[in-house]
């Protein structure tokens, strides 16, 4: 009599075919929120990091400015207060090379600033599309946990659409 007991209470029990698809499913999505919000972590880092780069080159390049400039301005006292003579030619001429020199300092800066911001909006553009991926995968692993809930089917459905947009969206935010 004992063992008809243990058996009908382990058919009571453990006998549920699709709680172990869910189950299996849940742990997907979990693995896959993990991975997305690990790859979203580093994008949001690596923005961070060439946006400070960024920075420092427009700093640099204002310093490039300021110093065309000052080099600008030497010249002009050089040549509007300066005696004429090889002294103030000799001044004029190296404040024109110094000038020249910041010049192209300064758009090369520029050049490089622009480059840094273009490529800080790439990165911004993909950590976004992982961050929206991760959301959709967490709600993807709460709506299909539900059913353990509810035992209705609609919830691990729901579930699967949300996931599959979530990783459609991280996989775009790779491939961007």
């Amino acid at each position: 009599m004992a063992e008809l007991e243990i058996h009908h209470h382990e058919e009571g029990h453990g006998h549920d075919p699709m709680g172990k698809k869910v189950g299996i499913l849940v742990a997907i999505f979990a693995v896959g929120v993990a991975l997305v919000t690990i790859r979203a972590h580093r994008a949001h880092t690596e923005a961070v990091m060439t946006r400070t780069e960024e920075n420092d080159t427009w700093s640099y390049f204002q310093a490039k400015k300021i110093r065309l400039h000052v080099s600008e301005i030497g010249r002009d006292l050089a040549v509007l207060t300066g005696p004429k003579g090889e002294a103030t030619d000799k001044l004029v001429e190296k404040y024109k090379g110094e000038i020249e020199k910041y010049e192209t300092d300064a758009k090369k800066q520029e050049e490089k600033g622009n480059e840094l911001g273009a490529e800080v909006k790439h990165i911004e553009k993909q950590a976004e599309k992982f961050d929206l991926g991760e959301g959709l995968l967490e709600i993807a692993l709460v709506m299909s946990s539900l059913y353990f809930i509810a035992k209705k089917s609609l919830f691990p459905i729901i579930g699967t659409l949300a996931g599959l947009a979530g990783a459609a969206l991280a996989i775009y935010g790779l491939m961007i």
